[in-house]
């Protein structure tokens, strides 16, 4: 196809993307009346349009008109207005789940790698709770089951509102920790990524299926499942970030390396961005929540259960709906 053909045939929607950035720009990022899928498969379009006329040598003014209406886009659906508390709400509420359902195959395989190992192993250590110390030392069993013994001492004990001060640090730093070690193996071609992801799977489904086949399961859960609805979803998500990070060094698909690289780094530090905000609201609960004696363990199932739920509507849904 020559140049003019390929102008003549896709001109009108490079103008009618145009006419909307423009209209939604004015918005100062919200989505006004278009529609979000609409827009986001016009963009994804446009992007299709500047790949060929790069491949196809038709003119760096070509281009350069293809790449600035790619970038507006790009801005508009992630929410990118740096420094803007509107920008960091826009992302929270449609750019963040628009970005984990466009990475949607990574995201799929992290989630695989991590919840599949983790219910499997449950199942296995579940089915016979010695098998726990062919994966654990029996220092690390002992330990765990003292935390959630129902018979133990700290569970008739109120902790302090200082300790829960303290152990919010904890969390934070701790939480912090596995998904960064998560998603910095990205940089070993993915590979670090997924061994952190089936590692930590491994770990977690183990102690859980243990414990709750020992009697322990109400206490254990009861503390696990609120703030859990947050952290091991982030977990699976930095681990999503980090294939997003290392993939492009093996495949780059139709891109440059070095540009598919460049995108393969933005999108997994948005994820990253939102991850850090799902680990922080996670250390809050574990702090202040799930650790609390005061709240009934039935009240604690509720709020989990719906938080669950919540997350993955939010997940599946958010950015879709059209604005007022």
């Amino acid at each position: 196809m020559t140049r003019e053909s390929f102008v003549a045939r896709h001109a009108p929607t490079w103008s009618a993307f145009e006419s909307t950035l423009a209209a939604l720009e004015v918005r100062t990022g919200d989505a006004g009346g278009a529609d979000p899928a609409e827009f986001d498969a016009t963009y994804r379009e446009v992007c299709r349009h500047l790949a060929l006329a790069r491949k196809r040598l038709y003119g760096a003014d070509l281009e350069n008109r293809l790449q600035a209406l790619a970038l507006r886009g790009h801005r508009l659906l992630y929410g990118a207005r740096p420094g803007n508390w509107r920008a960091l709400l826009e992302f929270s509420a449609r750019g963040f789940p628009r970005l984990v359902r466009a990475q949607g195959w990574l995201v799929a395989s992290s989630c695989l790698l991590f919840f599949g190992s983790m219910l499997a192993t449950a199942a296995w250590t579940a089915g016979d709770p010695e098998r726990i110390y062919e994966i654990l030392g029996a220092d690390a069993v002992a330990q765990m089951e003292s935390m959630y013994d129902p018979s133990a001492g700290h569970f008739a004990k109120p902790r302090g509102a200082d300790s829960d001060v303290q152990m919010f640090g904890f969390y934070v730093w701790n939480n912090v920790s596995i998904a960064f070690r998560t998603f910095a193996g990205g940089v070993l071609l993915g590979v670090g990524s997924i061994l952190v992801l089936v590692f930590n799977g491994v770990v977690i489904g183990a102690v859980s299926g243990h414990l709750t086949a020992i009697g322990f399961g109400t206490t254990f859960w009861s503390f696990a499942i609120t703030h859990g609805a947050l952290e091991l979803p982030a977990i699976a998500l930095a681990g999503a970030a980090g294939l997003r990070l290392g993939l492009p060094v093996i495949a780059p698909g139709r891109k440059s390396r070095a540009r598919a690289l460049r995108d393969g780094a933005i999108d997994a530090g948005r994820i990253v961005c939102g991850v850090a905000g799902m680990l922080a609201l996670a250390a809050v609960l574990e702090a202040f929540w799930s650790a609390s004696l005061a709240i009934p363990n039935g009240v604690k199932f509720g709020v989990g259960g719906s938080l669950w739920a919540a997350v993955l509507a939010y997940f599946a849904l958010g950015g879709r709906r059209r604005a007022a």
